[in-house]
């Protein structure tokens, strides 16, 4: 995104959904009661918060935890045999736009989607970076910079503004928006074993969905697809899958990555035909 697009509109009220806030509030409450610096749960709160906006909600709109990243556009993030447009592995997923190259690479489609433990990673980290630069004699102000140094949207103020707008109006929540921003958790079976899997369909996105938009940015809208982990010989990899129904291939196809491994360099897709919706029947069932 570019730095300029990442600025809130001004006077804009933010809203937050519902049970996303109760999870970043509940996550930044521990990260305050463990940090070795003083910062109070609503402090902590507010830091955590901060970068979303400007990520992923400019309007000041319900930061949907579904968002996916539309400026990576990388011909490797595609479907090397170009069996659907909306076979694409976007990079940069949810509230905080974890991305594989560097704060998600540990985390899957799935675990950056959730809002519960996504915000279970980025609170205490977020904390951790403030208490480092307080104890190290820097203003609030400063401190809370270097908690937002992963996230660029953040680099010309854009994140204090918010921090500040949060301190003096705070937040409405959004019912609308829960935890998964319109994403759904299935019960899968692939290649004969069971999986916890999250259903992704960009339509159906809660709060912010600009990014939904074909012009948005470079990269495809990606077909709806199911997220999981599989573990082969000790090693676990995220798997995004697309049934034929929804991406319009001839095919299902699966898109994986090891899980610490950027999808910008390593990505492996297949042709496939195993995956069962078990929770609705979908697919080889």
């Amino acid at each position: 995104m570019s730095r300029d697009r990442g600025w809130v509109v001004p006077l804009a009220p933010l809203h937050f959904g519902a049970e996303p806030y109760e999870a970043v509030e509940t996550a930044a409450a521990t990260a305050a009661g463990e940090a070795d610096c003083s910062i109070s749960t609503t402090a902590a709160t507010y830091l955590t918060l901060s970068t979303t906006w400007p990520e992923v909600s400019p309007s000041g709109a319900s930061p949907s935890p579904m968002t996916l990243s539309r400026y990576d556009d990388q011909a490797s993030l595609a479907d090397p045999e170009q069996r659907a447009e909306g076979l694409f592995f976007n990079p940069g997923v949810g509230i905080w736009q974890l991305d594989s190259a560097g704060l998600g690479a540990k985390e899957t489609a799935a675990t950056a989607i959730d809002s519960s433990s996504a915000a279970a990673a980025m609170a205490p980290r977020m904390v951790g970076k403030y208490c480092s630069a307080i104890n190290a004699g820097n203003s609030e102000a400063q401190a809370r910079a270097s908690a937002w140094g992963d996230w660029h949207a953040c680099d010309s103020g854009a994140c204090e503004d918010v921090y500040q707008r949060l301190s003096s109006d705070g937040v409405t929540k959004d019912d609308g928006v829960d935890r998964y921003g319109g994403a759904e958790m299935r019960t899968c079976t692939f290649e004969g074993a069971e999986y916890d899997c999250l259903y992704v369909d960009p339509a159906e996105a809660q709060g912010e969905d600009a990014w939904t938009s074909p012009d948005y940015g470079p990269a495809p809208v990606p077909a709806p697809f199911y997220a999981f982990t599989y573990t082969e010989d000790g090693v676990d990899y995220e798997v995004r899958y697309w049934l034929k129904g929804d991406s319009g291939a001839d095919t299902d196809v699966s898109a994986s990555r090891e899980l610490g491994v950027d999808a910008r360099s390593k990505l492996s897709w297949a042709e496939e035909s195993s995956l069962c919706d078990a929770t609705t029947g979908t697919g080889n069932c």
